[in-house]
């Protein structure tokens, strides 16, 4: 059996629906991703990790960098754990909304032009291929993956907070949830 941690970015310099599409790590955010690099360090070292995998998006690429640094290993991009993926005919002014009514509801029933329940459980496919590293992912691709394994249909499972990490277990039979990650204050996205 080997681990996985799956971390939320921390706080970005502005949210969704704001004029900045990709935004970067405000100072909270950046002292949130060095101490997520501290917390890896001190791990016994058959617990650190030996991957640092992010999204392609700025506010996991600057989470996931000092640990990548800490551990002197490379980063590695893979777009599987980026945010869900807008309906093409959406504008970007109308994505918060169309976010605030998915979450409310359920995998199957989110209107656009993807199976987002399909989407869901690619993302723990695809995490169950990096046994043994740091993957720095986005709230919604969060709770897809942990939905996915409870076999919950609804969009929201938990609120990982900015940092979170929640850890899974990889061995011959899949993958499975150890331990979630600490979870946000209400209305905290």
């Amino acid at each position: 059996m080997t681990r996985v941690y799956l971390i939320r970015h921390g706080r970005p310099s502005s949210s969704w629906g704001g004029d900045d599409q990709d935004p970067g790590l405000d100072p909270v955010g950046q002292a949130q991703a060095r101490a997520v690099a501290d917390r890896f360090v001190q791990l016994p070292v058959g617990d650190r990790p030996t991957r640092v995998v992010s999204s392609p998006l700025r506010r996991c690429r600057e989470t996931a960098e000092p640990t990548a640094r800490a551990m002197g290993l490379p980063l590695e991009i893979d777009p599987v754990f980026g945010e869900i993926p807008t309906p093409a005919d959406l504008s970007d002014a109308d994505r918060p909304a169309w976010l605030q009514a998915a979450f409310r509801g359920n995998w199957a029933d989110i209107d656009g032009d993807l199976d987002y329940d399909q989407w869901r459980h690619g993302i723990a496919l695809a995490l169950e291929t990096y046994p043994g590293a740091a993957v720095f992912s986005h709230f919604v691709a969060i709770n897809g993956v942990v939905s996915s394994l409870a076999g919950d249909p609804k969009v929201i499972s938990f609120r990982p907070d900015h940092t979170s990490t929640s850890v899974f277990d990889v061995a011959a039979t899949g993958l499975t949830l150890s331990q979630r990650g600490a979870e946000a204050a209400t209305g905290v996205l």
